[in-house]
């Protein structure tokens, strides 16, 4: 019974979803789900992306989801990236069902838009938002054997950022194992970056540039 319950939610999930993904082609809006563990860097990610897509003239929003607060979204807000904030209240994932609201609360056209979706790496992975591309942030610190021990979520994503890169040599970092995972399940980009502060950063740029071939490849 519990089995059929679950295929049920996410049957109605995936109909809501078709009806995001209609809903941001017709406003012209590349749908980004990035997803990762929490404290990867997905909202320093974002700042530093969003930056490089205004440079090239488009325009970012944000679509922030947390169990509690909006300390993401208010801190986005004060650098002029238009976001909302959505608080599950305990839930482990966004669903379909609230990105439609938060899309529409930032009311944005010709646009790429961030779902930041809440820190974890495992339910995320089973629910489509209506999103175009699927990134995942995950951070050096947290270990290169990831994709070995979260298939799932590194099956699904279209990309992998892979953050806090300056912290290689300290934490022991595998490079070639963590890519021998990753290439097991799937052949995403992977962009290094690092955005630590007082240092150059680096990565955020060839990123952008691959969401802006992605916005420019839309209908």
């Amino acid at each position: 019974m519990e089995v059929i319950i679950m295929k049920e939610l996410l049957e109605a999930n995936d109909k809501l979803a078709e009806e995001n993904r209609s809903y941001f082609a017709s406003r012209h809006i590349l749908a980004v789900n990035l997803m990762g563990a929490p404290g990867a860097g997905k909202t320093t990610l974002i700042s530093a992306v969003a930056q490089e897509l205004r440079k090239a003239g488009v325009q970012v929003g944000v679509i922030e989801g947390d169990i509690a607060s909006s300390i993401d979204a208010d801190n986005l807000e004060k650098q002029g990236i238009r976001s909302s904030q959505i608080n599950t209240c305990g839930e482990c994932h966004l669903d379909a069902r609230v990105i439609r609201d938060g899309a529409e609360q930032i009311d944005l056209k010709d646009a790429v838009v961030f779902i930041e979706n809440v820190g974890n790496l495992i339910c995320p992975a089973e629910f489509d938002l209506g999103e175009a591309v699927r990134l995942l942030a995950a951070s050096v610190p947290e270990g290169d054997d990831k994709p070995f021990k979260y298939v799932p979520m590194f099956s699904y994503v279209d990309a992998v950022a892979l953050t806090k890169c300056d912290l290689k040599d300290a934490v022991g970092f595998d490079s070639e194992n963590f890519l021998k995972g990753l290439h097991a399940v799937s052949q995403a980009p992977v962009f290094e970056v690092s955005l630590k502060k007082g240092a150059p950063a680096t990565g955020a740029e060839q990123l952008a540039d691959y969401l802006l071939k992605k916005y420019r490849e839309m209908a």
